[in-house]
């Protein structure tokens, strides 16, 4: 849907359009089409009224009463919607096929209007993935670009952190009031008062598998480009960077082990083509330049290379667990699920697995035991030849 911007809706108006846009099998693409036969989503209403039109069609039409309730609520929860015309509606979403014709949202507004790059990954993403993720997002948005994610675990998770200070917006799969996972409710909060929180779906509905890629192609249009760090192939950031490619946005990924499955599918974006990002500089160089920015902040990853390509053999085998070890099992698995073969401070390592000094002292040191990690100069470490990361 390209339609341009135009006079902000009144009240009945737009709960016309929220009205038309919960027709449930109308898709955006419909709205459009009949929004354009009929000439206003009033009289669309009542056309879908009339038992003769569109017959075959299986589109049901909410109660009016319902439409009224989920207004009346975000009205009370400080939920705006915004319909397509309005002008506080994103202007790049807006020139994309397809754009949603009404979206509700939460927070500071006036981010929509500013030019933003996403960062999207793995779930289960390392330590080392997590803190490239939070340096390139802490140094965009210092360069004044607004942080776009999916407020998922791991790369979402750690994008929207160190974004929230300059401006991050968080896209939902489900609805404003189903906030997923359950884990991030109080970083949703945050991003609710300091950012703004976006979805397309009904306040309360909860997030769906199919409803993950619609929520992807609103990431990909609110931004310039499209940053991957960690994704395996298959994963929905690789959905993210396919639509961001066919938007006509940037598409831009880290490089990975190719011995980790977590990186497989970011490298090979590389291969197909996509840009290579190593730091913050690269990113800006990739995108347009945001008027008045400061210069370009020092914040690159800076691991040594040879780390990344560390013991070649333990492509050969499954990775291996730890068994027989009773409660610190768990403090193992989570110290060894962000490792990679590059290496990560310890101190960080602990404040990523949420563990004490005590609790990561004896995980490390079964680690060690067990030949899964190895100990390097510096308060540092990384896995060790005998492991390899679950898919």
């Amino acid at each position: 849907m390209t339609a341009a911007p135009g006079r902000a809706l009144d009240a009945r108006e737009r709960l016309d359009w929220l009205h038309l846009a919960r027709v449930e099998g109308l898709g955006p693409r419909g709205f459009e089409a009949l929004l354009r036969r009929a000439g206003s989503a009033g009289e669309a209403l009542r056309l879908l009224a009339d038992p003769s039109f569109a017959p075959g069609r299986r589109l049901v039409v909410p109660r009016r009463d319902d439409v009224e309730t989920e207004f009346e609520r975000a009205a009370r929860l400080g939920i705006r919607f915004l319909a397509l015309p309005d002008p506080d509606y994103p202007a790049l979403m807006r020139a994309v096929d397809g754009a949603p014709p009404v979206l509700s949202v939460k927070g500071q507004v006036a981010l929509l209007a500013r030019p933003a790059v996403a960062l999207v990954g793995a779930r289960n993403a390392s330590g080392l993935g997590r803190k490239m993720a939070g340096l390139l997002a802490s140094g965009l948005s210092e360069a004044g670009y607004v942080i776009v994610s999916g407020l998922a675990r791991g790369i979402d998770t750690e994008a929207h952190r160190a974004g929230l200070a300059g401006g991050t917006v968080a896209v939902l799969a489900g609805g404003l009031e189903r906030p997923y996972p359950p884990e991030n409710e109080a970083l949703f909060d945050a991003i609710a008062e300091d950012g703004l929180v976006l979805s397309e779906m009904r306040l309360w509905q909860g997030p769906r598998g199919q409803d993950f890629p619609r929520r992807n192609r609103l990431i990909s249009a609110l931004s310039l480009g499209v940053v991957v760090v960690e994704a395996a192939r298959r994963s929905g950031s690789l959905i993210t960077a396919r639509m961001a490619g066919e938007q006509g946005r940037d598409v831009m990924a880290v490089p990975g082990s190719p011995l980790d499955p977590r990186c497989e599918g970011s490298n090979d974006l590389l291969r197909d083509g996509a840009t290579l990002v190593t730091s913050v500089a690269d990113v800006l160089a990739a995108l347009p330049p945001v008027a008045h920015r400061p210069e370009p902040p020092l914040c690159q990853f800076r691991e040594p290379a040879p780390d990344l390509f560390r013991a070649a053999d333990a492509a050969e085998g499954p990775g291996r667990r730890l068994t027989g070890l009773g409660p610190a099992q768990g403090h193992a698995d989570a110290v060894l699920d962000l490792l990679t073969h590059g290496a990560i401070d310890i101190d960080e390592l602990g404040r990523m697995a949420g563990l004490d000094a005590a609790s990561l002292s004896g995980a490390l040191f079964d680690l060690e035991l067990s030949g899964l990690i190895e100990r390097l100069p510096g308060n540092r470490v990384a896995q060790g030849v005998m492991s390899a990361p679950r898919e």
